[in-house]
């Protein structure tokens, strides 16, 4: 599965998951065949990489760094969505969201908060 702007990745180093990061920017760099990739890593506070990588490292392809092995692996929300291009296709298509089924109950965050 390719890996692009915008995607969740997480980084394994010496093949240990280390830290999650969202692709910021991809641009080419001025040696043919690589390129810039931006990294926001999501740490606190928040920090911005950038590696020079080949694509098929972007792809997940094993590479080292100084030495160290580093790899770059795509997230992939294990939560099922509806496309957002089906949704605009059936405006007034039911999803099932608003029909409560039996047993599910809503709680409001809201209503919890601690009142003075």
């Amino acid at each position: 599965m390719a890996t692009s702007i915008s995607d969740l990745v997480i980084v394994h180093i010496e093949n240990t998951p280390s830290f999650f990061a969202r692709i910021e920017d991809i641009t080419p760099d001025v040696k043919a065949g690589w390129w810039q990739v931006t990294l926001l890593v999501l740490t606190h506070p928040p920090q911005i990489f950038t590696w020079i990588l080949e694509e098929r490292q972007i792809q997940g392809e094993p590479f080292t760094m100084g030495g160290t092995p580093v790899s770059i692996e795509k997230v992939i929300s294990p939560v099922r969505r509806e496309s957002a291009s089906e949704s605009r296709l059936h405006p007034g298509k039911d999803t099932g969201n608003a029909e409560k089924k039996k047993g599910e109950k809503i709680v409001s965050l809201w209503d919890r908060k601690k009142k003075p």
